[in-house]
């Protein structure tokens, strides 16, 4: 890597979006999730996979393109914060191995960080997806299926994804899960109140990254001639299907979809133009199974505020405004290759830390 390359690289990673913001967490430039995918090629099936999908009922909750603001994500732990120890869950005693780092393990819990969806460190994790995520200079940790008890974390995975490294096409690992079903990392995907805001005085702006979306399984592909788990089927830039039960012909788990570039944004906000003009260059990738299709960062750790910029869960199916409702069918997808029949047997991958100051270039085992 050449110096000059070295030097924005590091101004790509280091800088803030504004004084005082706090935006999401991100990869390096070279990362498959800041790809703009605007001229990517399509799908050679793409009319026929989002006309099933549409068939099918299109996104969950009766088709609407809603958003749920319920992940949080604690901006920077100092240094110094509480160490907790991760323990498989109590009540079943699990916890995904190879596929999550190995115990015992441990993740900063500084004061105020909250689970998904709740305003501290207690999570229904029988019930509820109970995400924790934590960023630390370069470390972004990610737990599923959490709940702080007895003083320690009890949860079925903890991911500790590295900030300053480019992953390889298979991310963490072929068949390999993580907090997210399809081995995505899940902080960097969300939508932030205070990258919206930075961005919406910038003419044709947008985010600069691709957007995690959910789907019902029953609505995700799976292919009855291969039998057994390796009928549930992902593509790139997944490592990982959940639970899908669809048919063959519709999309993969995984799946990278493209807003169309001549979507009418009239009627719609400065913030949410910038949405979907992200959604037109870096796309949207199916991340896991569910209901509600997007899922926004909650705004209780950025400047910014969502009531503020005037997005709310109906901003992109309520036609407020004169504003066209988002379908799927507005959508096109993305050729990322060939599908793959999972198998559940998580093989870890190496990554290529390329901030060389951090460092120092050396390989590591993600």
């Amino acid at each position: 890597m050449k110096p000059i390359h070295r030097i924005l690289l590091l101004l790509g990673i280091l800088a803030p979006l504004a004084t005082g913001a706090n935006p999401p967490p991100r990869f390096p430039p070279g990362s498959v999730w800041h790809q703009n995918i605007a001229a990517a090629s399509l799908h050679p099936n793409s009319t026929s996979m989002i006309n099933t999908l549409a068939g099918l009922g299109g996104w969950g909750n009766g088709n609407k393109f809603q958003i749920d603001f319920s992940l949080q994500t604690f901006p920077d732990a100092p240094l110094g914060s509480p160490m907790r120890t991760v323990v498989p869950h109590h009540e079943k005693g699990e916890y995904y191995t190879p596929d999550c780092e190995a115990l015992p393990a441990t993740m900063p819990v500084p004061t105020g960080a909250a689970f998904e969806g709740q305003s501290g460190l207690s999570c229904d994790n029988e019930g509820e997806d109970c995400h924790l995520l934590v960023r630390q200079g370069n470390l972004l940790y990610e737990l599923y299926s959490g709940n702080f008890s007895g003083g320690v974390l009890d949860a079925r995975c903890l991911v500790v994804w590295q900030l300053n490294a480019v992953y390889p096409p298979e991310g963490r690992g072929e068949h390999c899960t993580s907090g997210d079903a399809a081995g995505f990392p899940i902080a960097p995907l969300l939508v932030n109140a205070d990258e919206v805001a930075a961005n919406m005085g910038v003419a044709n702006s947008d985010l600069g990254h691709a957007i995690r979306f959910i789907l019902p399984n029953e609505r995700m592909a799976t292919d009855a001639a291969l039998g057994g788990d390796e009928n549930k089927l992902y593509v790139r830039p997944a490592s990982h299907a959940g639970g899908p039960i669809g048919p063959i012909g519709t999309v993969p788990y995984g799946v990278r979809m493209r807003l169309k570039s001549n979507f009418n944004m009239t009627g719609y906000s400065a913030a949410a133009q910038v949405i979907l003009r992200t959604m037109q260059r870096y796309g949207i990738v199916l991340a896991d199974g569910g209901n509600i299709a997007l899922t926004f960062e909650t705004d209780r750790y950025t400047t910014a505020k969502w009531a503020t910029l005037g997005i709310d869960s109906q901003t992109f199916w309520n036609g407020a405004g004169g504003s066209t409702p988002v379908l799927v069918s507005h959508f096109e997808i993305i050729n990322t290759g060939a599908r793959i029949g999972e198998t559940y047997q998580c093989v870890r991958s190496t990554v290529t830390v390329t901030d060389l100051i951090f460092k120092h270039g050396f390989e590591i085992t993600s």
